[in-house]
């Protein structure tokens, strides 16, 4: 009994912080990117619920949970009902060995960055799911698109994840973090190559602008989540917001140093690269026009694919001159 208190209590102490940062980080990030938007439009976003709308994501929540869970007719009962599960579920477990601070990590798993690329990719499963099981033409095309970008653009992702890999040696978090310790991978060419293919690719996994041809409202209603409301509608919400961190903080960890700082507490190092990665990709999301579903896939296959196998051959070449 003593053993098992000792083993299973401070993880569950740490799993149930780790769900408590996911969804504050929802709550915030949601009213972040209103406010984001609002300011490259010229207007003020949110301001009545809260200090300059701080509660607006308060409100929301309440609202959502609140609302009627309405099932179409002639859904799939269980692949509709599974599915947010599907994506929502890998976005939590990815966080087992997300290095906050040098201390501070679930569960170091010595092939971290291959546990997260792996258990994250399951969420395509889950829009399909989504887009199948609604029996609605245009969420299914939106799960359609969606199963065809994610698994176009996770290539050159994991090729540009690779270059850190054979970077650093190893395939642990932590380990990845303290091989930066003499410099940031960044500022070598070859990985700073794979830290912008890594973003345009990280991008199109998150389904935002320019790459949210999934739910692209003006053509698909909302994509693949049309026929959901209430807290399933939530649960796609907060996936989608939490995989932006979970790509945001990777990206930190790989190529920024992660936690690494000259003052400070480590964790504070972590979560500042992590939501500046997050501020411009909103950035992004509020400046560029969406392209067209043929566009996105060329540039994928022709242009970034290619690019990273080279960066990946130099990467070799030049790892065999130095050693």
């Amino acid at each position: 009994m003593i053993g098992f208190v000792t083993s299973y209590i401070p993880l569950l102490l740490k799993g149930l912080a780790v769900l408590g940062f996911i969804a504050l980080s929802a709550m915030f990030l949601i009213w972040l990117e209103r406010k984001i938007s609002a300011k490259i439009q010229n207007r003020l976003g949110p301001m009545m619920t809260g200090p300059h709308g701080a509660f607006q994501s308060v409100a929301d929540t309440v609202k959502l949970l609140l609302k009627e869970n309405i099932m179409p007719t002639g859904a799939d009962t269980t692949i509709w009902w599974l599915a947010p599960f599907f994506v929502t579920v890998p976005a939590v477990v990815a966080f087992l060995c997300m290095p906050f601070g040098s201390h501070f990590i679930v569960h170091d798993l010595n092939v971290g960055i291959l546990f997260i690329c792996s258990i994250t990719s399951i969420s395509v499963i889950g829009v399909f799911m989504a887009g199948w099981g609604s029996n609605n033409k245009y969420s299914l095309l939106g799960g359609m698109r969606s199963a065809a970008q994610i698994v176009s653009y996770e290539v050159p992702l994991l090729l540009s994840v690779l270059v850190v890999i054979m970077e650093s040696g190893t395939l642990s978090m932590q380990g990845i973090v303290r091989a930066q310790e003499l410099g940031w991978f960044f500022l070598k060419p070859n990985v700073f190559i794979a830290f912008v293919i890594y973003l345009i690719s990280a991008t199109a996994e998150t389904n935002r602008v320019p790459f949210d041809i999934p739910e692209a409202e003006s053509e698909l209603v909302a994509g693949y989540h049309t026929e959901y409301s209430g807290m399933k509608f939530a649960m796609f919400f907060v996936a989608e917001y939490t995989n932006l961190f979970i790509v945001s903080a990777v990206a930190a960890t790989l190529f920024l140093g992660g936690w690494l700082g000259p003052f400070r507490p480590s964790m504070f190092w972590f979560l500042l690269k992590a939501y500046t990665i997050i501020a411009f990709l909103m950035w992004i999301r509020w400046t560029l026009p969406r392209v067209r579903m043929d566009q996105m896939m060329g540039f994928a296959w022709k242009f970034l694919v290619p690019v990273s196998l080279v960066n990946v051959l130099v990467t070799g070449w030049l790892l065999v001159v130095k050693g």
